[in-house]
């Protein structure tokens, strides 16, 4: 019981550490990128590779509004793809040439890893940023290498995995409820 009390604190704590004011600009950011044509992309590994498909079928889909679809893709969905980057390249390259071959300028680009250290990631927003797009670097701990390659960095300052990836899904629902407000 202890345990879980703990856990269900620390939770807490880690997203009342938010920063709400970053969190809302970048909402507001994706809602004017898709009121001008731009799409959201993004990505993760593992856990935060459900995240980024999570996050995307809310613009695409719905969050709680009816209105029209936006565009948004998550780029761990496409395994013919994943594996043709991975055999030929290498696993670090299999966001970075999906980036190269859908970016454009003003799109906004989301990795999402709670270390901040997942090559793939840092490789596919150094690219993104190559490109002009906003980099979006959701992370946990101390932000790792995505620190100073992501144009917008929303860390969740928790060192527990879990307690990220549940930090991360609720600060894509509040990005989709951001820019749902201004659709």
């Amino acid at each position: 019981m202890d345990e879980i009390i703990e856990y269900i604190a620390e939770g807490n704590r880690a997203r009342s550490n938010i920063d709400a004011e970053r969190l809302y600009d970048l909402g507001r950011e994706i809602g004017k990128g898709m009121l001008e044509g731009k799409k959201l992309i993004l990505m993760g590994n593992g856990g935060s590779a459900a995240d980024a498909q999570h996050i995307a079928a809310e613009f695409v889909g719905r969050f709680k509004k009816e209105r029209r679809a936006y565009p948004a893709i998550a780029l761990s969905t496409n395994t013919s793809v994943l594996t043709a980057i991975g055999n030929d390249y290498s696993y670090d390259k299999i966001f970075e040439r999906q980036i190269e071959a859908l970016a454009h300028g003003g799109d906004i680009v989301i990795g999402i890893s709670t270390s901040g250290n997942s090559q793939n990631i840092v490789n596919a927003i150094r690219k993104a940023g190559e490109l002009g797009c906003l980099t979006v670097a959701l992370t946990g701990r101390s932000g790792g290498a995505l620190n100073g390659i992501a144009q917008v960095m929303i860390r969740v300052d928790s060192e527990e995995t879990p307690i990220i990836q549940e930090a991360h899904i609720a600060i894509g629902h509040l990005l989709s409820k951001i820019a749902d407000d201004m659709l």
